[in-house]
């Protein structure tokens, strides 16, 4: 039989994690959101500012070339050489993804049509782990996490995405 000694130290470990998931708990969802909308948004947008040239801009590297987008000289050879996309012509693929890759990381930064945004780059992250680097699923899984996460939950509340909802009174 065990005495109450006994019984007290052996849930002392069990109050500790106990505490130790009610602190975790107390994490906003908002910081969990605002980290994964601008970690996902710099993989995106890092990505496609090597398919393009005459617009650079990294704000943790403190790059700024503002001028017009094109088409780097590297990006069409890219998609017929290496990425090879299936369906698609290796030009069209390349703006595709160039556009897309600038639009969508924007949108999820500001918290604007997040869903919408993160279920394309869900897209997007598919047909890279299928078609183009099978090999590296434990990257695209963690991409995969967050856009999932960003979809099924939303930006949270430092987001544009809310300022109209509260404005439409529509409250999800």
């Amino acid at each position: 039989m065990s005495n109450s000694a006994d019984l007290a130290r052996a849930a002392a470990p069990v109050r500790l994690i106990a505490w130790a998931i009610d602190l975790c708990k107390l994490i906003p969802y908002s910081l969990v959101a605002l980290l994964g909308r601008f970690s996902i948004a710099a993989v995106f947008w890092k990505s496609g500012q090597t398919k393009i040239e005459g617009l650079a801009i990294d704000i943790v590297e403190g790059t700024f070339e503002l001028g017009l987008p094109r088409l780097s000289a590297s990006a069409v050879p890219l998609f017929e050489h290496e990425y090879q996309v299936p369906l698609l012509p290796a030009e069209l693929a390349a703006q595709l993804a160039a556009f897309a890759e600038h639009l969508f990381p924007i949108l999820i930064l500001l918290g604007l049509a997040t869903r919408f945004s993160a279920l394309a780059l869900l897209g997007m992250t598919l047909v890279i782990q299928l078609f183009v680097y099978p090999g590296a699923y434990p990257t695209h899984g963690v991409w995969a996490a967050v856009l999932l996460l960003l979809a099924a939950k939303g930006p949270g509340v430092l987001a544009l995405d809310q300022l109209i909802a509260r404005h439409y009174g529509y409250n999800r």
